[in-house]
């Protein structure tokens, strides 16, 4: 049975198929952020996949990862994908590198994770908040709740980090 929920208006669904995201999603709608780490390679890897992108090994495991990390990249939306999505323009959706694996499988690679700025509930963040988000934010992640089964891994600032 697909999981299937609705956020800000927009119809999300999980096929049964799609055994990876099923399974992240559900760690997150249980407030847990997990990744799978490859049993062969040690690597941890995001998005969720069926291989891992270095070793091609189909053999992983799903562990706790830390939500934390800095802005490496964002876009402003300033254009809604649909009607629900306007009064919270601009809204930023970030790509976070995460503490966690830094430089690994090289230098230049890292464990990069994309979610919006949020604030610490889960709720889009103001534009007041969008405003003082650059590259190099420290960042935490938080989770808006959709539906039993779909939780949306979302980042807000990371206050602890200053």
């Amino acid at each position: 049975m697909s999981a299937r929920a609705e956020y800000l208006g927009m119809p999300l669904e999980i096929s049964p198929l799609d055994v990876e995201n099923r399974d992240y999603f559900g760690f997150c709608a249980r407030r847990e952020f997990r990744l799978q780490k490859c049993l062969e390679c040690a690597l941890v890897r995001y998005p969720p996949a069926p291989s891992c992108p270095w070793c091609a090994s189909s053999s992983a495991e799903w562990v706790p990862v830390e939500g934390r990390g800095a802005v490496f990249s964002y876009t402003a939306v300033h254009h809604p994908i649909q009607a629900a999505f306007k009064p919270h323009l601009p809204y930023l959706v970030l790509l976070v590198e995460l503490d966690s694996q830094r430089g690994a499988p090289t230098p230049q690679d890292a464990l990069r994770v994309v979610g919006n700025l949020a604030n610490p509930d889960g709720t889009l963040a103001a534009p007041e908040l969008v405003a003082v988000v650059g590259i190099g934010t420290r960042v935490r992640m938080v989770f808006a709740e959709v539906s039993a089964e779909i939780a949306l891994p979302q980042w807000t600032i990371d206050a602890a980090d200053g």
